[in-house]
């Protein structure tokens, strides 16, 4: 249920727009691409990116015959004039409407909106369930402003109304012009942006007012169960400054939105599905990408988990964050 897509041909935004770093695509060799980030470069990706058969395939090796697919997060361009990261953003979705059409048996599709602009997001998102997509994707943050801001919450409301889960996703990691090596954006930067986002959605009341949205958090919710104890007691000992606009516990929320199962780390995995619950562990990949559960799920056939709970992982819980029904 976390697996990223782009279109194989990509127009360049840039000089379409007259301005900004939007990303575009250099095809300098058969199966592989330069992701451009403006006139950097930002990551070579190969075929399986863009090639809905190619990935088919790559995916039957183990098993799995079904994707939820999704831009990749570079993609969001929320720093973006509204209007245009708007039309990136139909651009984006109709690519994945039609490779839903074409492969039916074989992808689902979550939308990406210009969040940063609540009634273009509400527009797209009503298009989006005309068009029948079950979810979005949304950033950990909107240019650095967190999701329990008040612009956002007509957005997830519609959402709820809609029935449309919601995917979050790290990026514009905080902190990450600080640390530039050793990649510690990807490595620490994203769990902790994770963390921000589940921390500022169930402190800012939007998890309490609007209990029937179905949130999934990447990274099996990043930092933010390794680390509840300490959340926890920080709105024990510090509720002047954490409970002050929602006065339930962090506690209570457990067990309350997904989170999917990349850990790469049996023992997290057991802790993730002893915290979160069994019932809210999804089997994501972040495929195609280096940091993904590129053996798609093959470290946790090796648990020696019971059946059932094995069919909630790879399949159950997905249908229920997506659909509300099992």
């Amino acid at each position: 249920m976390h697996t990223h897509l782009l279109p194989e041909r990509l127009p360049n935004f840039a000089n379409k727009f007259g301005y900004g770093d939007f990303i575009h695509l250099e095809h300098h060799r058969q199966g592989f691409a330069r992701m451009m980030k403006g006139n950097a470069f930002f990551r070579e990706i190969g075929n399986n990116c863009w090639d809905p058969q190619v990935r088919i395939d790559e995916y039957m090796a183990y098993k799995t015959p079904v994707q939820v697919v999704c831009t990749i997060p570079v993609m969001f361009s929320y720093w973006a004039k509204p209007a245009d990261c708007l039309s990136l953003s139909q651009f984006l979705n109709d690519h994945l409407a039609g490779v839903v059409d074409d492969y039916p048996e074989h992808y689902i599709a979550l939308g990406t909106l210009p969040m940063q602009d609540t009634e273009l997001a509400l527009q797209e998102l009503q298009r989006l369930k005309e068009m029948g997509f079950p979810g979005v994707q949304i950033g950990s943050n909107v240019n650095q402003i967190n999701l329990s801001e008040a612009q956002f919450f007509p957005i997830f409301e519609a959402c709820q109304e809609l029935n449309i889960a919601v995917f979050i996703h790290p990026w514009e990691m905080m902190g990450q012009e600080y640390m530039p090596k050793y990649w510690l954006p990807w490595l620490v930067g994203m769990p902790a942006e994770t963390s921000r986002a589940v921390c500022s959605l169930i402190f800012g009341g939007i998890l309490e007012r609007l209990p029937k949205l179905r949130f999934c958090f990447a990274h099996a919710g990043g930092s933010f169960l390794p680390t509840i104890g300490r959340i926890q007691h920080g709105y024990e000992c510090r509720p002047d400054l954490v409970a002050i606009d929602n006065k339930q516990s962090p506690r209570h929320y457990l067990g309350k939105f997904w989170v999917d199962s990349a850990t790469h780390d049996p023992q997290l995995l057991r802790f993730i599905l002893d915290v979160a619950g069994e019932d809210r562990v999804c089997l994501g990949t972040d495929y195609p990408f280096p940091l993904g559960d590129l053996e798609i799920g093959t470290f946790i056939e090796k648990m020696n988990l019971p059946e059932s709970i094995l069919e909630k992982i790879f399949y159950k819980n997905t249908l229920e964050w997506l659909y509300g029904t099992m």
